[in-house]
């Protein structure tokens, strides 16, 4: 079998090589959900304007990660991460609206019903907990198509969808539960990237960690400081290379 076929089968797992450990892995998780620490939001503001320059409007949406669950302010979470990368060539005037547990469809009910002010890019971070929950995969890209025309109808003119963790190793979760949250992940994340590649002015955004000190919270399974501080510093690249007025910042790919 080739690189090609082992990669797909493996995105396909889901489907029925974890099937005969459903007991298990629903044990599992049970266990997770009881011996993991509940980690609060932090503390910070969820809006302001920061920085000197070309004017920029920035949105930021999602679930727990996005609210920067693992740090205790919102300077260190990825809001915060995000703007002080931006900042040294942008007047950036950002909002949050991120709240832990959200799926995708949750966050498009929440837009919906009270919406934010108006934006040039927009940022999402979901998926998690789509892939926790069951989320259906045809109602999770549903949910995603419909949350980017939102997005774009509050004027955003590049929306950035940031690509699903690798689950597989989240400290927090034990194996086999870890390799069949991971392969899900890795099943909801291509059918992300391939649904940006039919939308215009949309772009899944990768990120690579490592599992190191700070960079894994307390929890074992959301980000630590370093992590947000290096995840900030890609989607400011990402913002800064697509935006014609952005000057170079310093973010910018040589």
């Amino acid at each position: 079998m080739g690189a090609c076929a082992r990669e797909r089968a493996r995105v396909r797992a889901p489907g029925w090589a974890y099937w005969p450990l459903a007991p298990l892995l629903a044990w599992q998780g049970k266990q997770v959900r009881q011996r993991t620490p509940k980690l609060a939001e932090p503390d910070g503001a969820r809006e302001g304007e920061a920085g000197e320059g070309t004017p920029l409007s920035l949105l930021i949406v999602g679930d727990s990660s996005a609210a920067g669950v693992g740090v205790a302010s919102q300077a260190d979470a990825l809001s915060g991460c995000l703007v002080a990368a931006l900042a040294p060539g942008l007047r950036v005037r950002w909002q949050l609206r991120a709240k832990s547990g959200l799926t995708s469809e949750e966050m498009l009910a929440w837009l919906a019903v009270d919406p934010p002010a108006r934006c040039e890019v927009a940022v999402s971070v979901l998926g998690v907990n789509d892939v926790i929950s069951q989320q259906p995969l045809a109602r999770f890209v549903q949910a995603q198509r419909a949350l980017v025309a939102r997005l774009q109808g509050l004027g955003a003119r590049q929306v950035l969808l940031c690509a699903l963790p690798p689950m597989q190793y989240f400290p927090a979760l034990p194996a086999p539960l870890a390799g069949y949250l991971g392969a899900r992940a890795r099943r909801y994340d291509a059918a992300l990237e391939a649904l940006c590649a039919h939308l215009s002015d949309c772009r899944r955004v990768g990120f690579t960690g490592r599992l190191g000190p700070g960079w894994v919270a307390s929890d074992g399974f959301h980000p630590g400081a370093e992590c947000y501080r290096a995840w900030g510093g890609v989607l400011a690249r990402s913002i800064t290379d697509a935006w014609p007025q952005a000057p170079d910042t310093g973010t910018r790919r040589s």
